[in-house]
């Protein structure tokens, strides 16, 4: 991909922000469509996935990162997410970090190719989140186009194996918007759209 896709992350993350405010303390013990994930657990990967990608934009080595965060108070996580978010804009702000070989996960990849990944990640576990509150707010389908873009790029094939954190592909309910699309493509079971 060749795109930059600072824009898409920074409205993935905005989105995210607004939704993570609307979590109340009664919810953090819910189920989420990442099944082994309850809410609590989910905004600590959140947050904590959202520092590691700051890290690597920062030319610091992610990968040392713990992908979860501890500590957080229940109604501490719209700051620590906001803290986190306002880490990554700093980190990728130079745009010769897009072009810089970084290590992810994944392997090692320029910059534009991590922070690409990144967005399908947030925009999945937004996904995830939204779904296990109800579905609180409306969400931006381009971003979801663009992670689902992304996701059928770095898992192109639609049976994976245990080495891949993502389930195989599930099919799409008829009708199916973006985010329910990408879901699917992750291994998520997508409501019947009705």
């Amino acid at each position: 991909m060749n795109t930059d896709p600072r824009p898409v992350y920074a409205r993935a993350a905005e989105q995210i922000a607004a939704l993570v405010r609307t979590v109340r303390p009664e919810q953090l013990s819910g189920a989420t469509p990442c099944t082994e994930f309850d809410v609590r657990t989910l905004l600590s990967h959140i947050v904590g996935g959202t520092r590691r990608i700051a890290v690597i934009g920062a030319g610091g080595d992610g990968l040392a990162v713990r992908p979860f965060v501890d500590g957080v108070a229940d109604d501490g996580w719209p700051e620590a997410y906001d803290a986190a978010g306002g880490e990554v804009r700093r980190a990728w702000a130079d745009d010769a970090r897009l072009d810089a070989m970084v290590r992810v996960p994944w392997g090692e990849t320029p910059g534009r190719n991590a922070l690409s990944g990144y967005v399908m990640e947030a925009v999945t576990h937004t996904w995830d989140l939204w779904e296990a509150l109800g579905r609180p707010l409306e969400l931006d389908p381009d971003v979801a186009e663009f992670a689902l873009a992304v996701a059928r790029v770095v898992l192109p094939e639609p049976e994976r194996g245990d080495d891949v954190p993502f389930g195989s592909a599930r099919p799409a309910p008829e009708g199916a918007d973006a985010y329910e699309r990408l879901a699917a493509w992750l291994g998520r079971r997508p409501p019947a759209v009705g």
